[in-house]
């Protein structure tokens, strides 16, 4: 069997195992295996081939992982717009319980709801809300 062939089996079966296992980390990997299969394609020595694999691979892991921890952060689920629709939705809050609670009505039910603690005394007034903690919302004062 030709060294492109075998080459381009492992990039294959690194793609497979990627899409079983969900890490884009092997995706990277089988791009090295791509770029030895095109160094075997072009005549290089197996030498090179397998640094040319190498020095790609590693690099794309390398580079992923960089940009990855450039990243912000992901919001917890409670506090995500794209997995609760309630985040960023506006509620009118009359009074504040001396506990710093608050009932508010939301989507046709009442709610209890507590102020972001770092933002000072709660005032009563229109709140987005930033959390959604089991039934409870926790909000901020919107800028008057």
């Amino acid at each position: 069997m030709a060294m492109t062939t075998v080459w381009w089996i492992l990039a294959g079966v690194a793609v497979a195992l990627e899409l079983l296992s969900g890490t884009f980390y092997l995706l990277m990997l089988a791009l090295g295996l791509a770029a030895g299969a095109l160094a075997a394609q072009a005549g290089l020595s197996s030498t090179v081939q397998f640094v040319v694999a190498a020095a790609v691979g590693g690099g794309a892991v390398v580079a992923w992982r960089a940009y990855r921890l450039r990243q912000p952060s992901p919001s917890p689920a409670s506090a995500n717009r794209d997995v609760n629709m309630d985040v960023g939705e506006t509620v009118q809050v009359t009074a504040w319980n001396a506990d710093g609670t608050a009932n508010v009505k939301y989507r046709g039910a009442q709610w209890s709801a507590a102020h972001v603690p770092e933002t000072g005394d709660p005032v009563p007034g229109p709140h987005r809300i930033v959390e959604v903690v089991g039934s409870r919302l926790i909000v901020e004062k919107l800028p008057s």
